[in-house]
């Protein structure tokens, strides 16, 4: 089974630069091979027309859903207490060292550095403390990995990719912000390293009709008070 490495690119809509189709689009031109739609906070409808909206943007079958529901794909991220759904091709979880990770394909590992994204989340692991869980499963480093820098302290300590949330949607040109974390990362891969390559090259674009399309179906989700657009990391 393939299993996510290199660049994972997580979504978040509220600090996203510009829209978040065009922002995902522009990461995987950059590189991502894998991206994680996260968005808890909308309703199913709406959640569900993102996802369908972005499945043509990233490489084929690899856009993962954040919660147990995969939303008419194949792959999920789940909480540490998520229960596993059934029928799911590829079953990430996030670890901290003691979740259930019976069924479970790959996970992540966080937080590897202090992040601006969940202040006050950690303490931070340092690659060090991550590759010294002994993750079971390949580990993605998520946390504050937001120069490629850090990316190649990941790979170097034995990450099979990054996840990265905020350099990305927050960067006003992520496809060149992609573009360096992800060479950096690839760059400092250890020989022999078997993971995962990103398929970025061979995404397909999505039709300017189904970009439209998502801008009519969450556009008042966009629009919306702050108090509504809050909502849980995952």
């Amino acid at each position: 089974m393939v299993t996510p490495g290199g660049l994972v690119v997580l979504t978040d809509r509220r600090s996203a630069a510009g829209p978040l189709v065009e922002v995902v689009r522009a990461a995987v031109r950059g590189g991502a091979g894998w991206v994680v739609l996260r968005e808890k906070d909308l309703g199913y409808a709406e959640r569900a027309t993102l996802a369908r909206i972005l499945r043509p943007v990233v490489p084929p079958g690899r856009l993962i859903v954040a919660g147990p529901d995969p939303l008419g794909g194949s792959a999920v991220h789940l909480a540490g207490t998520d229960p596993r759904p059934a029928s799911v091709a590829l079953v990430g979880r996030s670890w901290h060292g003691s979740e259930d990770l019976s069924g479970v394909d790959y996970v992540t590992v966080s937080p590897v550095y202090p992040t601006s994204s969940k202040p006050g989340y950690g303490p931070a692991l340092g690659v060090t403390g991550a590759a010294e869980m002994r993750a079971p499963v390949p580990w993605l480093a998520l946390g504050g990995i937001d120069s490629g820098a850090r990316a190649g302290e990941c790979a170097a300590g034995g990450a099979a990719g990054i996840a990265v949330m905020g350099a990305v949607m927050r960067s006003p040109d992520p496809e060149r912000t992609a573009r360096e974390l992800s060479a950096a990362f690839t760059a400092a891969r250890p020989a022999g390293f078997q993971g995962c390559v990103a398929a970025s090259e061979t995404a397909p674009t999505a039709s300017r009709v189904g970009v439209a399309g998502f801008q009519r179906g969450v556009a008042r989700v966009e629009a919306a008070p702050t108090a509504s657009r809050v909502g849980g990391t995952g």
